[in-house]
């Protein structure tokens, strides 16, 4: 999108405010989609990335599954049209009641728990479950978002297998997928590669599977010349070894993925007015109508987002330190290059599509930003922004 563009729907909708591009939405899903030429292929879109009904939507229409983890999600993908046999539901770490009430809803189970998969099976012996190994592969950007690691909570330990086949055996329960998922923001294809292998091997001691889920994580360039994963080198590899998987296991399986980063990330954008420009002894800071309420990522994992003056794109640059209006240390960029920024100017933050408005939050009772989805060269307003009354929905005054 345009820098004018931008400012046209800053204008129209009020700061702060996050944009979603559905082109770019659908050009990732189409890159996945041709890079692995496979018969059967499912793409389950990990709405924990981005929840909003009107993306849920997006994607539902393309063709798209939907990845879930928890009971909440599932009820918002249905919501939005998805029926239960395209939504499957990873947890961690959730009730058993939980379980089963999804399950109730003909989604697809995938459980990471030895003790939730043995009563599970000899409760619902007949309903499909998928397994979710931990394949004791470090990878991902950050160790919040490593977790196929062996300290991991997720997933279980391919040295437990033995366990999973003798729950099997006991309860004859009907295992019909395999799951991993080693981390967010993979770099090396070949470590990827190195898990399915894994994957592979724990495949081939279930006979009637008819999915391998192979999770996602892949990387995607937050600035410039920032690396990112290879997917056409990743589907050419895999697609090449996952048609011989098959030929050893003897039938057509459905190869799986449920990226979510991958597909929404680069599309959004994250709009903020400056509302003031502070000189310090030794640094310019560059106040905004937005802190880590709106955007934690910088805070919460250290990563990093590029930021665009839009008021000024060919201003002269200048470092800043670009900080929100939360009452504690709330940075979101140290001593950046940024076009000359004055007061009232809107900052642009590319990569905001992604774990950016679903991990948003009303510290400091502040309001939740609205929602834009750019679409056939128009903005669709898709979630109005919060108000004082929606402070106080769910709070009850007592009378002390």
């Amino acid at each position: 999108m345009q820098p004018k563009e931008l400012l046209d729907l800053a204008e129209t909708f009020g700061n702060p405010l996050y944009v979603y591009d559905a082109d770019k939405i659908a050009f990732q899903y189409k890159r996945l989609t041709n890079a692995f030429k496979v018969e059967k292929l499912r793409i389950n879109y990990a709405m924990k990335a981005l929840s909003n009904v009107s993306i849920l939507r997006l994607l539902k229409n393309m063709g798209s599954g939907l990845d879930t983890v928890s009971i909440q999600e599932v009820k918002l993908g249905l919501h939005a049209g998805f029926t239960p046999d395209k939504i499957i539901f990873t947890p961690n770490g959730v009730s058993f009641e939980e379980i089963e009430a999804v399950a109730h809803l003909g989604v697809q189970i995938n459980i990471d728990n030895l003790s939730i998969l043995e009563h599970f099976g000899a409760k619902y012996p007949k309903t499909p479950v998928c397994i979710r190994i931990n394949p004791h592969v470090m990878a991902g950007g950050n160790e919040n978002i490593s977790v196929g690691h062996i300290d991991s909570k997720f997933g279980i330990s391919i040295y437990q297998i033995p366990h999973v086949l003798r729950i099997v055996e006991n309860t004859k329960m009907n295992i019909n997928g395999i799951h991993m998922h080693t981390g967010s923001d993979i770099l090396d294809v070949e470590v990827f590669l190195y898990a399915s292998e894994i994957l592979f091997d724990t495949a081939k001691q279930f006979k009637n599977l008819e999915f391998l889920d192979f999770g996602s994580g892949f990387k995607v360039p937050y600035k410039k010349d920032d690396i990112e994963t290879n997917v056409e080198e990743l589907g050419k590899k895999l697609t090449k070894r996952f048609k011989e998987f098959e030929k050893e296991y003897g039938r057509e399986l459905t190869l799986a993925f449920e990226p979510g980063k991958f597909l929404v990330s680069e599309a959004g954008y994250f709009l903020a007015k400056v509302n003031v420009v502070k000189q310090t002894t030794s640094t310019v800071f560059a106040g905004i109508d937005s802190g880590f309420n709106h955007l934690i990522r910088p805070m919460f994992y250290g990563s990093q987002h590029s930021i665009e003056n839009i008021s000024n794109p060919k201003g002269k640059e200048r470092f800043y330190t670009v900080v929100g209006y939360i009452c504690e240390t709330d940075t979101f960029a140290n001593n950046r290059r940024i076009a000359e920024i004055h007061e009232g100017d809107t900052l642009c933050f590319r990569n905001a599509g992604a774990y950016c408005f679903s991990m948003a939050s009303n510290y400091n009772s502040r309001y939740k930003p609205a929602e834009v989805l750019w679409k056939d060269g128009k903005g669709h307003l898709i979630r109005e922004r919060e108000s004082f009354e929606d402070l106080l929905q769910n709070q009850i005054m007592v009378d002390l």
